[in-house]
């Protein structure tokens, strides 16, 4: 699953530029037995099966080895992804994140996380896609990742607000134009524009941001 986030495009040059490392790891390659078994039925009964805490404690020892790293674990339990956190990690020297899966993990697994994080109310097959989310959110917030630094700032969910409507060529699409002042080369004005424009569709579309 995860080679479609690691072989493509921003991400895939951020580790041929060595701006970051990307390594998957596989917990049945820390398991015993000749099933290789991750999960077990819940204690208690009821559906679905509960990844095992051992696998989990060996992989997360070796990972780290002599190393620092922050442990994170994807759960629809854990503080809703933003940009304030996603900035915070790219902060980090070291990350492992931890994907939940089936109906989640051994509850004792929570002694090696520093924090769980969520991308939304909503349930996934497993926690590899809130995983990719969150490296890509990290990833392009490294410096010389994107390039362009400047863009990045004006990126929505910078200072709570959503960016402003974005424009190219034709100036006139089946009579739709571009507004003026965007023609004008006044970057005053433009800029005036666009946080006008940041405000009013982070009020229509996400009040919630404005508190």
């Amino acid at each position: 699953m995860f080679s479609a986030l690691t072989d493509e495009s921003i991400i895939k040059r951020a580790q041929e530029k060595k701006k970051v490392a990307i390594k998957v790891h596989d917990l049945r390659d820390y398991t015993k037995g000749k099933h290789r078994s991750v999960d077990d039925r819940p204690f208690g009964g009821g559906p679905g099966m509960v990844m095992l805490p051992e696998p989990i404690f060996s992989a997360i020892k070796k990972i780290k080895g002599r190393t620092k790293a922050k442990v994170i674990l994807t759960t629809p339990s854990g503080k809703p992804f933003s940009q304030k956190i996603a900035k915070n990690l790219a902060k980090e020297k070291n990350l492992i994140i931890l994907c939940g899966h089936y109906e989640g993990v051994d509850e004792r697994v929570a002694a090696l996380v520093d924090e769980s994080i969520s991308i939304g109310d909503y349930v996934l097959t497993g926690g590899e896609l809130p995983a990719m989310v969150v490296v890509d959110a990290i990833t392009r917030l490294i410096p010389g990742v994107l390039g362009k630094e400047a863009s990045l700032e004006s990126e929505s969910f910078e200072n709570n607000l959503l960016e402003y409507p974005q424009y190219t060529r034709p100036a006139d699409f089946k009579g739709m134009k571009v507004p003026a002042v965007l023609l004008s080369g006044n970057h005053k004005d433009i800029h005036a524009w666009r946080h006008q424009e940041s405000l009013k569709r982070t009020k229509k579309f996400r009040p919630d941001l404005l508190k």
